[in-house]
């Protein structure tokens, strides 16, 4: 199941990918092209732009300035694709803090970069006299970018008639610095319009305003950022808060390789600035998250100590308002370099009283680079909540990997009653094996130093002695990080074969498909649900059919897809975009639920025309009402994707992200209608959909930890409700 953490555990073929590329452009990453020097810190040395302070003087950095025409072939027509071109805020730029002085305290008026950096350098005698980092006046270069329907897309608001486009920022880097040669001592300032984008080439990684560093092809130092004319009421911040926090973050690591991808295994690069493990600051607005990781900003969303938005959420922070020249300026607040290497104040800027301290230290996780790290749960002091068996047409669904407390197992018999549906995570692809093969892989922290062992014959018996009590017990294939094929016709039999063989030893009810992105994304010139051609979906929809032939028709059959790979058919098809329709369309007969998770997914439009994000009620009603109503796919009135029966959908959450009262405000509105405060979304049907299953969760072993939080609430609600069938 692909929480934020199983993003560390890359897929084989990806790893490989991204060594070679590493080696291919080794040469090109290191230096860039922009002036940088080595700087003293409490913790060690860091890198920074410009020149030595103890040298004086002003530096002047040339600049190339490139407003980006991206066009975007995902929706109603791909012939005229949807364009959002940042020429035109190219006036307003070169009118901001970015480029023009404006006043900073102290330090006069002066560009955000040299106040950035002077208060980098602050002593208690003040910053360095005479010192100054400049950013010349720029060269501009406009490009057009054309995003395919699988890299990104445009979301409308109806009300407002503002739109914000999404797309693969890492694609959107490539396509860029393919137009634009190395420009020797310059830094490249990449402009795009209103775009929000997502990293690692999966929408699920979301969200960052964009991205810095040096592009490992050309060499260029470059910062990627938009600049944020009127938008739908969902985006936070304005003007060029986004472009100066990418330009505070490329401040705090030049030498940041943006296309490096973190996992377990690798160290950061060696000319990364890397600084110790740090936790995140208790800020008005966001909720304590842990560790951030090794970086001056988190790896995977290039987010800022000071952002409060939350995972796949869009970029918002705090804002300095600088009034100039008739004007008045949207700047990011971000943290000083001296913040993360624990060195003297200021930690903050442009407003110094949003640090008070240096960041605390995250306890010694082992691996470099490590964020979002969950601290240890206490033990729990609750008890479930006790149920009668009783069967309404509800449910509650759980995923479960055996991780108890403090390294503990869970066994499966120990899981609270109020479950109903346990699934258990994971069968994995065998790469060592033939394409298809799949193997049974469970247990706490596989494969760690010091964890328990899982006896199997007691698995046996705990999964027998949950469904002699009437629970239904699963097998979910696939998991987060997890690459499945299934391109070849011929390796149908060698994935019915071994899906059967786990089945039958260990007494399943049935298989839940959790294949995330990368895996059965669409081919391009796959266009209709309804006739895929891309082989893996082909060839897998074949199978699932002979297992049920096999089994009969009690074998339960569910799907687990992410946010893009259904709802994300609604504003465009192609890639990881819709790429669970032509699935759920093809085992529609045999299908048992499916239940799409609410937490892997960027932000979407729901059938109002209006765009949510996750985290509230209005996100999971319009999410699931894209099932429940149907939708036209991309937007395309002549190609409606049919409604799927409210007794075959349930909808997904994260324990650690939702919190209770979420979940129950969710259920309450989608199965009685009755509106929850503060809720804008309007069903379709007013009278809500009363045989909708429930709710699913990944995990069972983390509601546990949480003093059963979610199934003592949860479970209760959806176990009272009248009798749906």
């Amino acid at each position: 199941m692909p929480e934020r953490y199983d993003r560390f555990l890359m897929t084989t073929a990806r790893l490989l990918l991204l060594f070679f590329f590493a080696l291919a452009c080794g040469a090109g990453h290191g230096q860039g092209t922009a002036p940088t020097f080595r700087y003293k810190t409490s913790n060690g040395v860091v890198t920074i732009p410009g020149q030595d302070p103890a040298h004086g003087g002003t530096t002047v950095i040339p600049t190339v300035l490139v407003p980006v025409r991206l066009q975007f072939e995902a929706g109603r027509d791909a012939a005229k694709p949807l364009t959002l071109d940042a020429a035109g805020d190219v006036p307003q730029i070169l009118r901001s803090p970015v480029f023009s002085k404006v006043p900073f305290g102290a330090d006069g008026e002066t560009q955000y970069v040299d106040a950035m950096l002077r208060a980098t350098a602050r002593t208690s005698e003040g910053s360095p006299a005479g010192w100054h980092t400049l950013l010349g006046k720029p060269e501009v270069r406009p490009i057009t970018v054309r995003i395919p329907a699988g890299y990104g897309y445009v979301l409308t608001s109806k009300r407002t008639g503002t739109v914000l486009g999404m797309a693969d920022v890492e694609f959107v880097q490539r396509e860029i610095f393919k137009q634009l040669p190395r420009q020797d001592g310059k830094l490249v300032i990449a402009i795009s319009h209103n775009t929000a984008y997502y990293t690692y080439g999966d929408a699920t990684v979301c969200c960052t305003w964009g991205t810095h560093g040096v592009d490992g092809a050309t060499g260029n130092s470059f910062v990627l950022a938009s600049y944020l004319g009127a938008v739908p009421p969902l985006v936070e911040e304005r003007d060029a808060q986004p472009l100066t926090g990418q330009l505070a973050e490329w401040v705090n690591d030049p030498l940041h390789d943006p296309l490096f991808h973190l996992d377990y295994r690798t160290p950061l690069p060696t000319a990364e600035n890397v600084v110790p493990s740090w936790m995140w600051p208790a800020v008005e607005g966001a909720h304590h998250r842990g560790c951030g990781g090794n970086s001056p900003a988190t790896r995977y969303t290039l987010q800022s100590p000071l952002d409060t938005n939350e995972r796949s959420q869009l970029p918002a922070g705090p804002s300095w308002v600088i009034h100039a020249r008739g004007n008045a300026w949207h700047v990011a607040n971000v943290a000083l370099i001296s913040w993360f290497t624990a060195g003297t104040g200021p930690y903050s800027f442009p407003d110094s009283r949003m640090l008070g301290a240096a960041a605390v230290p995250c306890p010694a996780s082992g691996h470099m680079g490590m964020e979002m790290m969950s601290e240890t749960a206490p033990a729990s002091t609750a008890v479930p909540v006790p149920s009668d068996g009783s069967k309404n047409g509800h449910a509650l669904i759980g995923y479960w990997t055996g991780s108890g407390p403090h390294g503990t197992l869970l066994r499966l018999r120990d899981v609270s009653p109020q479950w109903d549906v346990i699934i258990v995570a994971f069968a994995d692809v065998n790469h060592q094996a033939p394409e298809g093969t799949m193997r049974l892989h469970v247990g706490p922290m596989a494969g760690m130093p010091g964890q328990p062992r899982m006896d199997v014959g007691q698995m046996k018996d705990d999964i027998a002695w949950l469904k002699s009590r009437g629970k239904k017990v699963l097998i979910s294939l696939g998991g987060g990080g997890e690459y499945f094929t299934l391109a070849q016709k011929e390796s149908i039999p060698t994935f019915v074969n071994s899906v059967t063989q786990i089945v039958q030893e260990y007494g399943f009810d049935g298989i839940d498909l959790d294949f995330e992105s990368p895996s059965l994304v669409l081919d391009p010139g796959d266009v209709d649900f309804r006739r895929s051609t891309t082989p893996s979906i082909v060839n897998l929809i074949a199978a699932l059919k002979e297992l049920r032939e096999h089994f009969g028709p009690s074998f339960v059959l569910s799907l687990v897809p992410e946010g893009p790979q259904i709802p994300g058919g609604y504003v465009g098809y192609g890639g990881q975009f819709g790429s669970y329709l032509p699935l759920l369309w093809g085992v529609r007969d045999i299908l048992s639920f499916v239940d799409v998770q609410d937490y892997n997914t960027p932000p979407f439009e729901g059938l109002d025309g209006e765009i949510y994000q996750l985290g509230s009620v209005n996100y999971d009603a319009a999410m699931t009402e894209l099932l429940l109503q149907g939708f036209p796919v991309s937007g395309r009135k002549e190609d409606v994707f049919p409604p799927v029966p409210a007794d075959k959908v349930a909808v997904g959450f994260l324990v650690g992200t939702a919190t209770p009262k979420l979940v129950t405000d969710a259920m309450q509105y989608l199965i009685t209608g009755k509106t929850p405060e503060g809720v804008t979304y309007s069903l379709r049907r007013p009278g809500a959909y009363p045989a909708m299953i429930g709710a699913m969760f990944w995990t069972i072993d983390d509601d546990l930890n949480q003093n059963y939080s979610f199934s003592n609430s949860v479970g209760p609600q959806l176990h009272e409700y009248p009798a749906s069938r």
